[in-house]
């Protein structure tokens, strides 16, 4: 899921991480492996926000996923995995 600014906000008020910019030299790589989406890093490795689903309703809420795990202490390599859910559900305001 692609985040606008004020999403990307609003999803960092509700989880502690940090997101990588679009311009990250980075992104291209992570959108090849897991598709178009704002990528979030935390002490956990790398996470995306999916959608919840809600028929018939636009999205106003997401749950966090985590991509893909920390290999070193220093946090500066991730090995990916199976997407997993981590529990974490963020409320977003709905756009405009």
């Amino acid at each position: 899921m692609k985040l606008n600014s004020a999403q990307v906000e609003r999803t960092l008020s509700q989880f502690d991480a940090q997101a990588l910019p679009d311009n990250h030299p980075v992104v291209p790589q992570l959108n090849n492996l897991f598709g178009d989406h704002t990528f979030f890093l935390d002490r956990s490795g790398l996470n995306v926000l999916e959608p919840t689903e809600a028929p018939g309703v636009e999205t106003q809420t997401g749950k966090i996923v985590n991509l893909a795990y920390w290999s070193d202490e220093n946090l500066t390599k991730l090995t990916p995995h199976e997407p997993e859910p981590t529990g974490v559900i963020v409320s977003l305001e709905p756009t405009h």
